[in-house]
């Protein structure tokens, strides 16, 4: 099977690496076969790694199969579905129009989607922009979250199920429903599409490539993901990671059925592109001397509004990913991958790791056994 041209470039530039530095190439030889002993031990399927330092990506590599049943191995520049990282895509449009005073994050959501958003048992609270997006809406995920008639009295008769029972701003509960709601805000207030938004305003300033509507993008770099089946012992492709949505967009109504794109979970990208996103959020707001977002805004999305789970406004912060280390960032879980983009913005590091499989338990209600095996492997080689 041939390899990708990144992969090729990745062989020479390892050996050249060995020549120029064999006290850096011996650290590289060992995290590489520590990865290859964790991806063992959990049965992954394929693993992408970033390691970042400043605003350069230091080390980057990929393990295993893109598919399984090609045979086809994984490079670093193929697309993943990202799962819940994408949250913070929605955020970062958020706060852009936040900057430019086209939103303010106490605004009624009511006013901002154009139907009633209230908990029937709070009739009289306000339900803000900033609830939503640190999950502290009272919105809940149990009338489902693929379309907003979940939570509009004017379509759905079982609106009220969208609610939990205490006040709005009172509690957390991670509620998939809050972005998907978001993203039609975004969609309204900025008069572009949410998918076109995204692309022209995150993604094509930072040089980045990928997006939330497949059909924009090259399939033939999609890492197929696979679920896995503890009671038959099995994984299984997940195609439906990757549907189009050309037939969804026929009828498409602009701020109402933007939830076809997944603003919560949708947005496929590399783990490449990943780390050069995290490094703008790492820098509050600019890379590559690109500033998309005010470092007011930035710092505003990295503050913890909730201290039991450590979430901002998409973002989170965690400190039992790495011992002693507060690490910022959002991890995401779907089809059978999981995924981790977390960063240290006072020491200036950060780690994008993605698997499309494996078997894993869970450290915590937030990261799984297999990538903080990963992360503490690429710190403690590369970062210490």
């Amino acid at each position: 099977m041939n390899q990708s041209n990144s992969q090729r470039l990745a062989v020479i530039a390892f050996a050249l690496l060995f020549v120029a530095n064999p006290c850096r190439a011996q650290r590289v030889a060992q995290a590489e076969e520590d990865l290859m002993a964790i991806m063992g031990r959990h049965q992954a399927i394929g693993l992408s790694v970033a390691v970042v330092k400043g605003s350069d990506i230091l080390y980057s590599r990929s393990f295993g199969l893109k598919d399984r049943e090609r045979g086809e191995l994984l490079s670093s520049d193929d697309l993943f579905r990202i799962a819940s990282i994408s949250k913070s895509f929605v955020a970062t449009g958020i706060m852009q129009l936040v900057d430019e005073g086209k939103l303010s994050l106490e605004d009624d959501v009511s006013r901002l989607i154009g139907f009633r958003v209230r908990n029937p048992a709070y009739p009289d609270s306000v339900i803000t922009l900033r609830m939503i997006l640190s999950h502290r809406s009272s919105i809940s995920d149990k009338g489902g979250y693929f379309t907003l008639d979940a939570l509009n009295p004017e379509k759905n008769a079982d609106w009220a199920k969208a609610y939990n029972t205490y006040a709005p701003g009172m509690d957390y509960q991670y509620c998939n429903l809050n972005f998907n709601l978001a993203g039609a805000i975004l969609e309204k207030r900025s008069g572009q599409r949410f998918d076109h938004y995204i692309r022209q305003h995150i993604l094509e300033p930072l040089g980045l490539y990928g997006g939330y509507n497949v059909d924009d993008l090259d399939s033939q770099r999609f890492v197929t993901l696979y679920s896995y089946n503890g009671e038959a012992n099995r994984f299984t492709a997940s195609p439906a990671a990757y549907q189009s949505r050309a037939e969804a967009i026929k009828d498409y109504v602009h701020g109402y059925s933007t939830p076809v794109f997944s603003p919560t979970g949708g947005m496929k990208l590399s783990v490449n592109d990943l780390a050069r996103y995290m490094i703008m959020h790492m820098h509050y707001g600019q890379a590559r001397g690109v500033r998309i977002l005010s470092e007011e805004s930035s710092r505003m999305m990295q503050a913890v509004l909730t201290p039991k789970s450590g979430y901002g406004l998409a973002l989170r912060t965690i400190d039992d990913l790495i011992p002693g280390k507060a690490l910022t960032g959002h991890e995401g879980i779907a089809y059978g991958l999981y995924s981790a983009m977390y960063f240290q913005p006072e020491e200036q590091f950060g780690i994008v790791a993605i698997t499309n499989g494996c078997i894993t338990g869970f450290k915590d209600d937030v990261i799984n056994d297999f990538l903080n095996a990963v992360y503490n492997c690429l710190y403690h080689n590369f970062l210490l």
